[in-house]
Parts: structure tokens; sequence; C-alpha cells
């Protein structure tokens, strides 16, 4: 996947003198037989990819490194298949399942699993039930999430799921953990992807026309949902206000929109978040089919976690995928204008958030 990245930009493994990876950046250098003079492991589940962004463009804006790449790659699916082909191996499920193990100290695990929150799950069915509390959001809402993206995986040969969805069909799905059904909740797939960054002097001499960086922000607001401040305001709402605001951009300038959706109140909350309608109308804004290919608001556009792919940690997919439509490579998918994506990553249990605003040249 590295290769690919890279060959796609017209580079070799010998300009990579900068590596990004979630969790384990040193080995994965060594791995591919390189030195880089910049590492950065930065692990904050799936924004990581977002966040990765952020630090590569500081890097290279302060001299550190001229050539970053960021890579990911898991096998939770064929893992599954393997585990359960053994005697008493585990299950596994939507959204992680049973097989869902945190990484390192967790606090949960003291304070909320032995209360029988199933996890991670658990903590997005919490704030989708507060939401529908709160604000009046129905289920019918949050299916028509799940219908839109599978609308847009018709259009992508590489989706996981490209027959159309209605509603009813999401509804009589079952529960996974309620409100959540299962065609609420996204896929356990086997999925990698890379993106190469360099300079904006530098990209414009390589094979492929630049995606610029025009904006970034990062925030995080709790580690474990228990204490997650308020359950329907996610970090994004610090996050994106400062990638807008250096970008220079508004709402009316985006062309498109990836945002992740490990369940469908993840993509509703993003949306609010960002500020493209106020807090607690992300249902009504969603259930006419804005989202979809015939909608005013273009959202994850390759399917998304929910019918394209989600192999554990989806963010950086959002901004492959943006990147494809910023240069026009999207095959049937692609829009007829695409000079503004936001990509907004999601880590932890709606924890640490990222959003990123691309660009192509007119946009600059």
């Amino acid at each position: 996947m590295v290769r690919e990245a890279l060959d796609d930009a017209g580079l070799a493994l010998t300009d990579v003198d900068a590596l990004f990876a979630s969790g384990e950046a040193m080995g994965l250098a060594e791995f591919l037989g390189i030195q880089p003079r910049w590492l950065d492991s930065t692990m904050t589940g799936g924004s990581s990819f977002e966040f990765h962004v952020q630090h590569a463009a500081a890097a290279i804006a302060l001299g550190l490194c001229d050539v970053a790449v960021s890579v990911y790659a898991s096998t939770p699916h064929s893992d599954s298949k393997r585990a359960r082909s053994r005697p008493g191996g585990p299950g596994g499920g939507p959204g992680g399942g049973g097989g869902w193990r945190p990484m390192g100290p967790y606090p949960a695990m003291a304070w909320e699993l032995p209360y029988g929150l199933r996890m991670p799950i658990g903590a997005y069915a919490l704030a989708a039930s507060r939401h529908m509390a709160q604000f009046g959001t129905t289920s019918e809402q949050l299916a028509q999430i799940a219908v839109s993206t599978r609308e847009w995986a018709t259009r992508n040969p590489r989706a996981r799921f490209r027959e159309p969805l209605t509603i009813d069909e999401v509804l009589a799905s079952e529960y996974i953990c309620t409100p959540l059904h299962k065609l609420g909740c996204c896929l356990r797939t086997d999925g990698a992807g890379a993106f190469v960054m360099a300079s904006a002097e530098r990209a414009r001499h390589l094979a492929k026309p630049p995606v610029y960086v025009l904006g970034v922000g990062s925030a995080a607001s709790h580690s474990i949902i228990s204490q997650m401040p308020d359950l329907t305001v996610t970090a994004t709402s610090v996050a994106g206000g400062i990638a807008f605001d250096m970008a220079g951009i508004e709402h009316r300038d985006v062309d498109l929109l990836m945002l992740y959706d490990s369940f469908t109140i993840t993509t509703l909350l993003l949306i609010e978040d960002l500020g493209f309608c106020k807090k607690g109308e992300g249902g009504p804004f969603a259930e006419d089919g804005k989202l979809g290919p015939v909608g005013s608001l273009p959202t994850n556009t390759h399917g998304g976690g929910l019918s394209y792919t989600h192999p554990g940690m989806y963010g950086i997919f959002l901004l492959v995928e943006a990147a494809r439509q910023v240069r026009g490579e999207a095959g049937d998918r692609q829009l007829p204008r695409c000079d503004v994506a936001v990509a907004s990553g999601s880590g932890g249990v709606l924890s640490a958030m990222s959003t990123c605003v691309l660009g192509s040249e007119a946009a600059l």
C-alpha cells in the first residue's frame, strides 16, 4: 500500500523521510527498510490519520521533513474467520462486537464494563438514545443515513455491499444495541490505505495534481464514554471550527463531506457539530436524502464505513476518497464539482476528533 501511494505520486521509498503509523511507526520503518528523520506513532483510534495530516503539515512547514507517508492496514474480518474456525474461538459482530479489545490501560474496564456496557457499540447507543430523548430524533431518520450511504456504495465497485437498501430493511434488521440496528452499524472488513504529503511547491511537480491541505483542527473531550461532558456534542464542534477558520471557508463552499460513520449516530453528530445544521436538527436534516447522490450535500461518496469498508480504524479512507474526488478520479461516483472536501475523523468513543479541509488549486 505504501508503494502504491508512492507510485501514484511519482515518488520512491528513498524519497520518504517521515513515516506515520497509528501505534508503531518505528517497526514499520524498519520493515520498509527506511531511516526517516521524523516518526509519528500517534494513535487516537479512527481519527489517527486526520491527526497525522495535521502533524505532517506542521513538520513539513517547519522543514523537519520533506515527504511524509501515513499508512494503515488491518485484517479483522480474516482474523475473526480464522478464530471462529478454531475450537472455542471467539465470535465477532458489527462495530467490534465480542472481539473488541481496548489498547493499553482502560479505565472503562473498572468503571463501565462491569455494568454490562457492550463496547464500543454501547457508547454510541448511549449517544443515540440521548439524542432521541433530547431532540426527538427517530430511528427512521438514522436509517435514512444508512440508505443514503448505500446509494453511494452502489456506484463503488470496491464496496462490500452494493445492493440498494431501504429504511424498512434497516429497521427490520436486528438490534445490536438498542436503539442501533445491525444495518446502522459499520462493517467489519479487511482493508488498507495510505497517503503521501509534501510541500505545496514540491507537490506541484509530482505525477498527479496536488490536493492541498487548506485547514485542519483537532480536539478531544474525554477518553471513556461515562466522562463525555454531553453525549450529544463531540469535540468536532471545536476541531471543525478551527479547520474552517484556517481554510477560510464557509459551509456553502463545501462540495463534499467525508464523515466517520462507525454508526449512523456518528454521522448525525458530526453533521451537527460541523455546523451544517443546528444541534438537535440532524435527523430532519438528513431525512430527505440530501446526503445521497441526488442530494445537496454529498456525503461519504465511496459508501462509508456502513457499506464500503471498516477494518477497525476508518479515518484514512475518508482522506483517500476526498483526494480522489478533488482530483476527479472517483469514477461513477465522481461529483460534477469538488474543489473543497471536508474529512472529519472520530477516534475512541466519540473522544478524539480531527477535521481536515482539502482542496484543489481552484480553492486556494
